[in-house]
Formats: structure tokens, sequence, C-alpha cells
């Protein structure tokens, strides 16, 4: 096995001390504080910040558009996790960009792709439903033609940064007739048009999500994105996107996992418990095997890393608080909290970490069918024994 590093050249080794030294300048001790506090995953300030200075145009484009290296999207990538930077909602809005690159029309495209690529316009995400679960193809959001509009009504959950976007991606059906994957239709829809409403819900990490409700909201034909009744085709580009199941170039550096900041925030906190924690064989055992854990996952890409990530944080933040005592149960910013009660954190914030996107047994039913060559799941009831 190869466990050789990556040699950064000289060029790329400025690039890297450039970003940590702006990054430092942005994502300031009151930026931090405030994204504690509101648990938005968003600083308007910070995210102009980079799309000023080119960084989401670098990120964005490909090597050949003038955009990031393989080297330096790595670089990128993990030193924005490693500044802690409130940037979850860009690449969601990238995601939805790149789907606009492919289906929208190119007048939809010119109007919104340069504002994204400046920090100006964000984009999120309008699929789940109050009582959807996990598939999305039973969409119960309706957008019914009108002339050049269509009428939508409806709702949708887990519409984060809702309230910090300018149009979300929705999914409506707009054929209740036919089969539930040629019914659905997409549509980037103005977040500022009357008839929508964005309500907050916290979730146990004290992250903010919204419920989105959409009553009689007319929205023009030429913010569809596909065809009509093609929306699946559209929708599942992205949901392949995010769950890591494209095919990938082979230029030598695999796609860092979703929720890779988390494990960032997971190693730094045993970092600073192994500081203080008893010079005892136990104790050492246990650190070592959380580290080894989290090696192993921060070297998982795509859609395996997103399991392991996850798998790894809810079985070692226990371990993490056991480890530290009492004293870790505590919340940030309460007297006596072990390491300002990092590990509390961590430990509300690893049961999120793997049902955001898809929980964890969607994601191993994934890699089962994708990579294993398996068979679909089978969830019919288990057969009753002869009497």
């Amino acid at each position: 096995m190869d466990f050789s590093r990556v040699q950064l050249s000289e060029s790329d080794q400025a690039f890297q001390r450039e970003l940590r030294e702006f990054l430092a300048r942005i994502v300031t001790d009151e930026v931090l504080e405030r994204d504690r506090e509101t648990g938005e995953n968003f600083d308007e300030g910070v995210h102009l910040a980079l799309g000023e200075a080119g960084y989401l145009a670098a990120d964005f484009n490909s090597e050949a558009d003038g955009g990031f290296s393989v080297v330096r999207r790595r670089i990128w990538e993990l030193e924005i996790g490693r500044a802690h930077t409130p940037w979850f909602h860009w690449p969601t809005t990238m995601m939805v960009a790149r789907c606009l690159q492919q289906f929208a029309s190119p007048q939809l495209l010119d109007e919104i792709l340069p504002d994204v690529l400046a920090g100006r316009v964000r984009l999120c995400l309008g699929y789940t439903e109050p009582e959807g679960g996990s598939d999305v193809a039973t969409c119960k959001t309706r957008a019914v033609r009108d002339g050049d509009d269509w009428v939508v009504n409806g709702a949708k959950m887990f519409t984060s940064n809702a309230h910090n976007a300018q149009f979300v991606f929705l999914i409506t059906n707009t054929d209740p007739d036919a089969p539930k994957h040629q019914s659905l239709t997409m549509f980037l829809v103005p977040l500022d048009r009357p008839g929508v409403e964005i309500q907050p819900i916290r979730t146990v990490d004290g992250d903010r999500t919204n419920i989105t409700y959409y009553s009689d909201v007319r929205v023009s034909d030429r913010y569809r994105v596909g065809e009509v009744n093609g929306g699946w085709t559209v929708l599942r580009e992205a949901l392949n996107a995010e769950h890591g199941t494209i095919e990938r170039d082979n230029l030598g550096l695999q796609k860092l996992a979703t929720m890779t900041e988390h494990l960032l925030l997971l190693g730094e906190a045993v970092d600073r418990a192994a500081a203080v924690a008893r010079p005892e064989a136990s104790v050492r055992y246990r650190l070592g095997r959380a580290i080894a854990r989290m090696e192993a996952a921060a070297s998982s890409p795509e859609m395996f890393g997103r399991v392991a990530i996850a798998q790894t944080m809810r079985d070692v933040t226990p371990d993490l608080m056991d480890l530290l005592g009492p004293a870790a149960t505590l919340p940030v910013g309460t007297d006596g909290a072990a390491d300002d009660g990092a590990a509390e954190y961590l430990f509300r914030l690893a049961g999120p970490t793997g049902i955001y996107g898809g929980t964890l047994e969607v994601f191993r039913n994934m890699i089962a069918q994708h990579v294993l060559g398996l068979g679909r799941p089978n969830y019919s009831p288990p057969a009753k024994r002869p009497a």
C-alpha cells in the first residue's frame, strides 16, 4: 500500500498560506460566536468575501475553465474546514448551479450563475416533505399550469438556509395521475414571491433548518428546470452528485466525503482530550482506537467516507465524553464544561451527521448495490413459519 504524501509545489504552498491568511481575516471570533448562536452554518459577510476574492468561482469551475487544480481544490476543502468556516450553504448552492448548467435554459443560467459565483445569490433544496420520508419521488407539492405561469401549493421540510437563499430548487408534482417518477417537474422558485413562508426548526445539535410553505405561489415558466414531467431526470443527477455515485475522473485525489469538516472538529477535540486524559494504558488504548477510526474515515472518499465519518462520530463521541468525565456533559459556554463543551456538542452533532442528505442505512444500501453489485433490499415482512 502506498502511503506517500503529496508534495506541494512552491506555488501551491504559497496558495495555502494566502488562503489561511485570508480565512483568518474573515472567519473572526465574532463570526464563529454568531454561528454558534444561530446554528445557521452560514455567514453572509464571509460568503460575499469568498465570492469577491474569486474563491467560489475557482471552486465551481474546472481547472480548464480557470478553476482550482485538483491539489488546490484539496487544499481549499481542508483549509475551509480547519478554519471552521460557516459555509455549508455553498456546496448546496454549487450542486444546484451544476444542475442548472445541465438542464436550465440559457437565459435562466445567464440570469443566475454570475450572481451565484459572486456570492450574491444562494440556492437551497426543496425536496423532502413533512410526510414524505426518504422517498422524494412521493411528492405532493403541486404545480398547476396557468398560462405562462405555474401556481405552486405545498410544503417542504428541512429547507436548510432558505432564509439566507434567494431561490429554492423545488420538486413538484405536475401530473397526479401519472406514475410517481413521471409526474415530477423541477423549478427554481424565487423565495421573495408572495405566498412563500419560511419557519425555523432547531435540530438536536442546535443547527437551524426550516419548513417552507407555498400557498398559491406564482412562478414563471422560465424558472422551470428541465422538461415538464421530466423532473426525475433532473433530480436524479442532483442526487447522484450529492450521494457521490457519479463517475469521476482518475486524477489521483478522490473526492473528500461530505461532512469531513465534522471529522476535523472531532479530531481537534480528541487531541485536546489526549492532552489532559489520565496516563493509563486503557485510556491510551481508547484514544488510539479513536484516532485510528478517524484516520480510516478521513481516508475514505465520497459516500464510503460519509458512512465512515458518521459512524465514527457516533462511536467515538460517547467514548470521548466518558474519558473526560461528568464535566463533558456540560454544553458550550457553561462554567466547568470540559473543553468548553466540545465533546457534548459533537455527541449531539453525531446523530444528524448520519441523516443529512440520506440516512446511513440508505447509503449502505447504495454501496451494496452500486459498488458490490448486490440486489435491492427486500423489505417484505418475514415469511410465517408453517403451523
